[in-house]
């Protein structure tokens, strides 16, 4: 089965400087992050990186479904250089 989203929730985690988000591949969970920096906005904060993580959400989609096809993990964390 191909990895969804069909959940668009997403949260910023303080500590970790980092967006969650989750997929779903059938009735699997799999979580992802992206790190802030991968984040194109250059003001700092929870609202700010909410909303770069919205602005570029099809282009984290598609970031996250190829990693997920390179090896299936149950957690992912996304950096810049997966989008260079």
């Amino acid at each position: 089965m191909a990895l969804a989203f069909p959940n668009q929730s997403r949260s910023y985690d303080k500590g970790g400087k980092r967006v969650r988000f989750t997929g779903h591949d059938g009735m699997f969970e799999v979580m992802f992050f992206v790190n802030a920096d991968a984040l194109s906005d250059p003001a700092d904060g929870e609202a700010s990186y909410l909303a770069a993580f919205d602005a570029a959400r099809e282009k984290i989609y598609n970031t996250a479904r190829k990693l997920y096809l390179k090896g299936r993990k149950a957690v992912y964390v996304l950096s810049a250089a997966d989008f260079a």
